[in-house]
């Protein structure tokens, strides 16, 4: 019954936020997590395995979250998983993740790191500024013996194997690697080193990671190594689309947040294309405006509604790649989308200079505007495709390098695809 109240009622702003943003599925305890927001600075982290070169739009839920809590004056700590990383996370995953070379980690981890300076306040002096911290640092100086008798002591099979992602593996019967097993006493391990060295109580994350968080807080019940009081731990939900769809997949790919695995211009499309029915869910979640104005902002209607979500789009841009960026993306779009000739602004993609059949063209890596050859074939013929403002219908159509002008051809493909392409 507290924690209902807790979650109703919140003393402190920063619970408060939370909820009504949406941000909160599960908590290890709500009324005293309210209690200890309510009273004073409350560090916390989040963890984020580089298992590839960039973030993407599920990340960027915590992102957010910390972000909301650093803006109450509680102080975030970024965990880079660089040591979590060689022994991969099965959560939320029905096959063994792709064991990466260390290089590789490394030089991941160096690109995610980018990201936070856009989101988090760092190196300002102030108490609550962000820190950055990678798990191989200490993770890989553990002798294994002593590892498993301080902390594997404190772990069961039985309680291990009742977790949600090892037991859907072993009920469906598919392999579950030793070093995959590990992984859940490595994180607890983090949260209480963490807490040792860092006096941070609470760790946040996805759904998918309430059991290996909660082992962490019972850890810290168990052997402690402070005198920072209680931890605890509070889970996001997965985010969905109004399709209940898992948010941040395009048949295109990802949607990551590096401008080099996927363009801004590209990053805002993404926004701006939003269902009407999602918008003020994602407004909530990943823009920092008052939440009265996003009411205010969502009883628009019909056209009215296009200029919310180019609000949308516009602040996430901003956020993810700066003024400039959004603000360049957002003339692109409004040339691609324009029914103009000038596409000046729309970021270019490059074909190598070859002829090239259309139905190539719409499927290729550097565009992939359908899913498929067979769906592109399908759309091609029903009149789905332009270049230059002209229809294409012949998917077997030859494109000569010699017929691309020097500011490229100008591909429509279906409602929302806009491509500048050029030779190179």
């Amino acid at each position: 019954m507290e924690d209902v109240e807790a979650l109703k009622h919140p003393r402190s702003k920063a619970l408060e936020t939370l909820v009504e943003r949406g941000f909160v599925e599960q908590v290890s305890d709500a009324a005293a997590i309210d209690q200890a927001l309510a009273e004073g600075m409350v560090t916390f982290y989040i963890g984020y395995d580089p298992t590839a070169p960039s973030l993407h739009v599920g990340n960027l839920v915590c992102i957010m979250a910390m972000r909301l809590l650093q803006r109450c004056g509680h102080r975030p700590i970024v965990l880079l998983g660089s040591g979590t990383a060689r022994v991969g996370d099965p959560s939320g995953r029905s096959d063994t993740r792709k064991m990466l070379d260390e290089q590789t980690i490394d030089a991941q981890v160096q690109k995610i790191s980018e990201h936070f300076g856009h989101f988090l306040q760092m190196g300002t002096g102030a108490p609550n500024d962000a820190v950055v911290v990678d798990n191989q640092s200490w993770l890989g100086e553990l002798r294994y013996i002593e590892f498993l008798r301080e902390i594997g002591v404190h772990f069961t099979v039985n309680r291990m194997i009742a977790t949600k992602t090892y037991r859907e593996r072993l009920d469906q019967e598919l392999p579950l690697s030793f070093i995959e097993f590990n992984y859940q006493l490595f994180q607890a391990y983090d949260f209480l080193h963490l807490y040792r060295h860092h006096g941070c109580t609470m760790q946040l994350g996805g759904s998918d990671q309430w059991g290996n968080m909660i082992s962490g807080v019972e850890l810290i019940r168990r052997i402690g190594g402070g005198d920072h009081g209680p931890a605890y731990c509070l889970t996001f939900p997965l985010l969905t689309t109004a399709d209940g769809r898992k948010m941040g997949k395009t048949q295109r790919g990802a949607i990551w947040l590096h401008a080099e695995q996927l363009s801004p211009f590209d990053y805002f499309q993404y926004w701006v294309s939003c269902d009407d029915a999602d918008v003020r869910k994602l407004l909530l979640t990943f823009t920092d405006l008052p939440k009265d104005e996003i009411e205010e902002l969502c009883r628009a209607e019909g056209a009215a509604l296009r200029d919310v979500k180019r609000r949308l789009a516009y602040e996430t841009t901003r956020m993810a790649h700066g003024e400039e960026a959004a603000h360049n993306a957002q003339q692109a779009a409004a040339q691609a989308f324009g029914g103009g000739d000038d596409w000046s602004a729309v970021p270019a993609v490059g074909v190598p200079a070859d002829p090239i059949k259309l139905v190539d063209l719409v499927t290729h890596d550097a565009v992939r505007a359908f899913p498929s050859k067979r769906a592109a074939r399908q759309r091609i013929e029903s009149g789905a495709v332009r270049i230059d403002g002209e229809p294409r219908t012949d998917p077997n159509e030859e494109l000569h390098p010699e017929e691309f002008p020097a500011e490229g051809l100008r591909l429509q493909a279906g409602k929302r695809c806009r491509f500048r392409v050029v030779i190179g």
